[in-house]
């Protein structure tokens, strides 16, 4: 992002609308800071309509590129992070597309709610040991559920310091990271093993259970 304030302001915009519109009853805050850094930073605050509130913070960041952090509080946080982060996931991508990041600077926009994302990058990590130990002893090759891209990319990354192979597998919103033992062969596709009952395959969401999910009740 060549311009992170304005970056900043537009998403804080973006946030405006689609919680004003939609009635909720949220705050949020935009942080933009050094990728690497993570430092923590000041800025100015500036209160929104409605129940929700913007504070885009812009840090002092001299090493790497800078990043835009999203937290949300507020009672409806919890439909932010229902079915797995679903809507958070969903806010995050529509960011990034409107500031027309490439694949590979999609990392720089994060939001979370709650720790939501922490929390959920701990249980990554601790799953990922548990696969390793569990491969390494095994021989056998180890498929994890279903992430999005930015989780895929972490995965693969904590994964790579144990030195064993990765590789993704899957389709669409059903694409998966499998830990392969030494050795292996990851071109070619992935087949379960059944007698395996830890290794069931990773669910995709049928169309009509995410259309039914988000459907107005009355």
């Amino acid at each position: 992002m060549d311009d992170t304030a304005q970056a900043a302001q537009t998403i804080a915009k973006f946030l405006q609308t689609f919680i004003s519109s939609g009635g909720l009853r949220l705050r949020f805050r935009v942080k933009a800071r050094s990728a690497k850094l993570r430092a923590a930073d000041n800025g100015e605050s500036s209160e929104a309509s409605h129940d929700e509130s913007a504070t885009v913070e812009e840090g002092a960041g001299k090493d790497g590129p800078r990043a835009l952090y999203v937290e949300f509080t507020g009672p409806d946080t919890a439909l932010l992070t229902a079915r797995n982060g679903e809507l958070l996931n969903a806010l995050e991508h529509i960011a990034t597309k409107i500031l027309r990041l490439e694949p590979e600077q999609q990392d720089l926009v994060v939001f979370d709610a709650n720790q939501f994302k922490v929390n959920r990058d701990r249980q990554m990590h601790a799953s990922a040991t548990a696969a390793i130990e569990r491969v390494s002893s095994t021989g056998r090759p180890h498929a994890f559920p279903p992430m999005n891209s930015r989780e895929r990319r972490m995965l693969h990354m904590v994964l790579a310091e144990s030195g064993l192979p990765t590789a993704s597998s899957g389709e669409g919103p059903g694409r998966f990271v499998v830990l392969y033992p030494k050795g292996a062969d990851t071109s070619e596709p992935f087949n379960y093993f059944p007698a395996d009952a830890n290794q069931t395959p990773p669910r995709r969401h049928d169309a009509n259970q995410v259309r039914n999910a988000f459907r107005p009740r009355y």
